[in-house]
């Protein structure tokens, strides 16, 4: 036991490599076998004992940006809650593997796991997802056919199918899963010939501006008033260089999540700042603004400021960070006087979620708006394309985050996003990384971080829906459906191992020696390849 729990810390650790900053994304099937092959053979509680120590290896190393950007407890209390739904898989994997088709069976198991951690509890925490890490490699077209969850399960089967090789002790036992595997894999690399496109309706010139944080950088309400400056000049100067002939004008400008801090419906100074800068660049300004909801509740909003009519549209974010944006039973830190100090302290209001399905009309341009992490969800992005958008935008304040890796994890998400789509991405940041992303996922244009950059770019406006938006949100459903009707069958299989004689023996139940010890471990060595007959 020992042994399998460090080949599960092992695999766990190799599985972070997959992902930014290092990000060798061929890292993942293997790590899946190996965890594949340490929960075999064992009862469910071993089971999640290992798969424990694999979620440990992996989340703790992958989320370390949140010790230094939002505090070590944090990120301890969270990468446990994540390595706990791993432990979880551990131990339904250790029933699974009782059945023929094991591999199949875990990889439902692993997507219905893997999406139910990225939902819940209180909206889950999506980093880490398989299909957010293959961007770089040949089955990133098949995003766009099956969608990230899609892609997760894909990557999960092949290896499971891997695991299943290295412990076929018959010939043809290593001939199938020899075939299933080169036959899974050629078939998951067909996109990568035959990439899904969407028709293009016209072209729009979107500006991506990102003014940059004063000081430090890594601390927006340093100077909050100043990240506001910083953007109305970066916006006027890109004004200028329009009316010199230097850059084309731009059909609309996008500003990043908190380029203003403070209600700009109530703040006059900067509700001047904003009407400066939408009247130098004389254009639509998606403006990135926390609006008050009375004395308990804010807003984060993606608003539409028009120069002739001001501000009209406004998406609000839908998936505010717990204990970043909102204390989940605020009631309870309050009385235990946690919310008088340290990060806590510095949410004196909590966010409510937004709830928009529509896009965005900007300058008649149909705009599927995500605000920072929402780019990591499926729902909110999934909703304003299936209602017509033609073109996603991704405002995001990173700055807590820019000294840590999660800069570059997230923005590898944002790429997955533009392949499942179909659709051109543009991100504007405060101070890193704002891009655009096309829909084959490359990067048109991106900036360096710590800057003052205005990055404008002519961009397809794609209609329609790929197959990956189409099918995404049913993939988990039918995975857990599968893993329900999965345990069940596993369950009976080894209850059958234990009641069944075999090869001959005495029926195998569970009973007292008469010497008073129990019988069960021989019990369990009996039945444990009962999946298998």
């Amino acid at each position: 036991m020992l042994a399998r729990t460090f080949v599960a810390l092992v695999a766990g650790a190799a599985l972070s490599l997959a992902f930014e900053p290092v990000a060798i994304a061929y890292l993942m099937p293997l790590s899946l076998a190996a965890l594949a092959l340490t929960t075999r053979d064992l009862r469910a509680r071993s089971g999640f004992v290992v798969g424990l120590v694999f979620g440990i290896g992996f989340y703790f190393p992958h989320i370390y940006w949140m010790s230094s950007s939002i505090g070590a407890v944090a990120w301890i209390a969270l990468a446990g809650i994540e390595a706990i739904f791993h432990g979880l898989f551990g131990a339904a994997a250790a029933v699974l593997h009782r059945l023929r088709a094991w591999p199949f069976w875990l990889a439902g198991a692993w997507l219905t796991m893997e999406f139910t951690r990225s939902t819940w509890p209180f909206s889950g925490m999506p980093w880490g997802r398989l299909g957010f890490g293959v961007v770089d490699t040949p089955l990133a077209p098949t995003l766009a056919y099956v969608g990230v969850n899609g892609v997760s399960l894909i990557v999960a089967t092949i290896g499971f199918i891997v695991a299943r090789l290295v412990v076929s002790a018959r010939g043809y036992e290593r001939l199938y899963a020899a075939v299933g595997l080169v036959g899974l894999t050629s078939v998951a690399v067909v996109p990568s010939v035959v990439p899904w496109t969407l028709p293009t309706r016209a072209q729009t010139t979107v500006a991506a501006v990102q003014g940059d944080v004063p000081g430090a950088g890594n601390d927006i309400l340093e100077d909050f008033r100043g990240v506001t400056q910083n953007h109305v000049d970066a916006t006027v100067a890109l004004a200028r260089d329009v009316a010199e002939g230097l850059r084309p004008r731009p059909d609309f400008v996008v500003w990043p999540e908190n380029s203003t801090a403070v209600d700009p419906f109530d703040d006059a100074s900067t509700n001047a700042q904003i009407q400066t800068a939408v009247a130098a660049i004389g254009v639509p300004i998606m403006v990135g603004a926390i609006v008050d909801d009375g004395p308990d509740h804010i807003l984060n909003q993606g608003i539409v400021w028009d120069p002739d009519t001001g501000p009209g549209e406004r998406y609000t974010k839908r998936h505010p960070v717990p204990m970043g944006e909102y204390i989940p039973f605020r009631g309870v830190f309050e009385w235990a006087g946690l919310t008088e100090s340290g990060q806590l302290a510095r949410i004196g209001r909590d966010m409510r979620s937004g709830d928009r399905v529509t896009p965005l009309d900007v300058a008649g341009v149909a705009v599927a708006d995500a605000i920072c992490f929402d780019i990591a969800y499926d729902d909110g992005l999934a909703i304003q394309q299936e209602n017509g958008a033609e073109l996603l935008t991704v405002q995001t304040s990173n700055a807590s985050f820019i000294f840590t890796d999660q800069i570059e994890q997230q923005f590898a998400m944002t790429r997955a996003r533009a392949v499942e789509s179909g659709k051109y991405v543009v991100v504007a940041a405060t101070n890193g990384v704002s891009g655009v992303i096309a829909p084959d996922g490359s990067v048109v244009d991106r900036t360096q971080r710590l800057t003052q950059e205005v990055l404008v770019e002519t961009v397809d406006l794609r209609t329609g829906l790929t197959p990956g938006v189409r099918v995404g949100g049913v993939l988990p459903l039918l995975s857990a459906l599968s893993s329900a009707v999965g345990l069940l069958l596993g369950i009976r299989a080894y209850r059958g191992a234990l009641t069944e004689p075999r090869n001959g023996s005495r029926t195998r139940r569970r009973t007292r020696r008469r010497d008073g010890r129990d019988g069960r471990d021989e019990l369990h060595q009996a039945g444990s390849g009962a999946g298998d007959r």
